[in-house]
């Protein structure tokens, strides 16, 4: 099977504008074209590519996490991002990796979705 890459991940969401907020205002992906698809949603971008569908009036699984554990995303700026993050109150958990010191941020969004920030090992903690 020749996959070649992620296109996309979709999450769920009883709250469109506070899920928009979180990925745009906060994590800085964009607003793009998405079709009329007979339902509200979203279609978040980066460099043009649509990487985060949003759906919104299906309800949200009890468990928000469901079988997909995360979704991971290459981040740069670690002390901007961590400072929107606590400027907004959303508690975030700060690692390194112990082979490669590459910086892993963790945090949920607003429908418990967990979200993983990959940094480079040589940018500043916070």
């Amino acid at each position: 099977m020749p996959i070649s890459g992620m296109n996309h991940f979709t999450v769920l969401t009883n709250d469109l504008d506070a899920t928009n907020a979180f990925y745009v205002d906060i994590l800085g992906l964009s607003v793009g074209f998405r079709p009329d698809l007979g339902f509200p949603g979203a279609w978040l971008y980066v460099d043009g590519q649509a990487v985060l569908h949003i759906v919104a009036g299906r309800g949200v699984p009890a468990s928000p996490r469901g079988v997909i554990d995360h979704m991971a995303f290459s981040a740069r700026d670690l002390r901007a991002v961590a400072a929107r993050l606590k400027e907004h109150g959303i508690e975030y958990d700060l690692r390194r990796l112990p082979t490669t010191d590459a910086w892993q941020l963790f945090c949920l969004d607003p429908n418990g979705a967990r979200v993983e920030l990959d940094f480079d090992a040589g940018e500043a903690a916070p």
